[in-house]
């Protein structure tokens, strides 16, 4: 449980990453290190911010340039994605559409999620199947985000074999038949200020996205450097 915090802590996860293929690893001093802050991090504030993780900073920056600039083409041109229930609820959403608490979110955003094959999960999991829905503009999208994808999988399998750790357990109890086959979710998301949102039926509130917590095990985010935006809450 959260408790009061002053600041989101910062780790530096890169011991743990060097060591992550090894069984023993929990026996190394320096991931000793970081699942302590791993540990402290999650039961007092529940967010950390991390370094060292691996993704090239290059790469970082392309995915939110390109993501910016499909959020600057025309609606006409987004709606091509337009997320559907036959798309397995993948695909582009418009301002508004998303509901936080029974209000209206104002960002526009691109779902993907792990693609699921036909009877894969059985009836339960017959709403998701399908196929991510890629924009043809701009170039490259779909290629540059699958690679984003599946390295931020990878740090995600890492990180929680820190957490596991953490935990008392082994790096793997996160893994094997327990959770192995992990089910991802990317949101691309662009927050237009209200009076540049270019729609006529937009909601009166203006907030990006309401107050809420995710229903995912663990959450990485890619946030623009220049903007205060995601706020914690401490109870």
């Amino acid at each position: 449980m959260a408790t009061d915090f002053k600041s989101i802590p910062i780790i530096d996860i890169g011991p743990l990453l060097a060591k992550c293929d090894d069984p023993k690893m929990g026996q190394d001093s320096g991931v000793a290190q970081v699942v302590k802050q791993l540990d402290q991090a999650c039961k007092e504030a529940g967010f950390f911010y991390v370094k060292g993780h691996g993704i090239p900073e290059t790469l970082l920056k392309q995915v939110k340039n390109l993501t910016r600039k499909f959020f600057e083409l025309p609606y006409e041109e987004k709606l091509k994605i337009k997320m559907t229930a036959d798309s397995g609820y993948r695909g582009y959403q418009r301002i508004g559409e998303n509901i936080t608490k029974g209000v209206p979110d104002m960002h526009e955003a691109i779902d993907c999620y792990k693609e699921l094959k036909p009877g894969m999960y059985g009836d339960l999991g017959k709403p998701m199947e399908g196929c991510n829905q890629w924009p043809i503009k701009p170039t490259n999208f779909k290629m540059l985000m699958e690679e984003y994808v599946s390295l931020c999988t990878e740090l995600s399998r890492n990180i929680m074999r820190g957490i596991a750790l953490a935990l008392g357990g082994s790096p793997y109890e996160f893994e094997g038949e327990r959770a192995g086959n992990a089910f991802w979710v990317m949101r691309l998301i662009g927050y237009p200020g209200v009076h540049s949102a270019n729609d006529s039926d937009i909601p009166k509130e203006d907030i990006g996205c309401g107050a809420h917590t995710d229903y995912g095990l663990l959450t990485l985010v890619n946030q623009d450097d220049d903007i205060t935006a995601l706020q914690v809450k401490s109870d």
